[in-house]
């Protein structure tokens, strides 16, 4: 088995897709103008539409409505980051921070509200657990 993507459900993808962009730095590739995936070299986020949902079933998932799940990338220097992040007026939730586990943390929230972890291993065994 191989994760593969995560999907975002919103009521604006081109709003979503331009955030995600700006703060990724990766440009979406858009299949229609209700779904775009912007694709890393370990996962792929994809951001659809609500009109989508109905595809997987009426109300199998609502927008803007995520309280248990945080997106997370991994960056080189998560406090560059967080002054790059500023410049665009994130809504930040932690400022850099060095977790019990030894990653570097920043936790901001997307126009949905979504919680998006930006983190850099910092103790050597942090940096092992992501070696693969």
């Amino acid at each position: 088995m191989n994760f593969v993507s995560i999907r975002v459900i919103t009521d604006d993808v081109a709003r979503l897709v331009a955030f995600y962009e700006q703060v990724t730095g990766v440009t979406a590739a858009w299949s229609t103008p209700d779904f775009a995936e912007l694709t890393t070299p370990a996962c792929t986020l994809a951001i659809a539409s609500t009109r989508t949902v109905a595809l997987f079933g009426t109300d199998s998932a609502r927008p803007a409505a995520n309280h248990s799940v945080i997106t997370e990338f991994r960056v080189a220097d998560v406090d560059a980051e967080y002054d790059r992040l500023a410049a665009l007026d994130c809504e930040f939730v932690q400022k850099p921070t060095t977790m019990p586990w030894g990653n570097r943390s920043l936790l901001f929230r997307d126009p949905d509200g979504n919680l998006i972890n930006f983190f850099t291993p910092v103790a050597p065994e942090a940096l092992r657990r992501q070696e693969r």
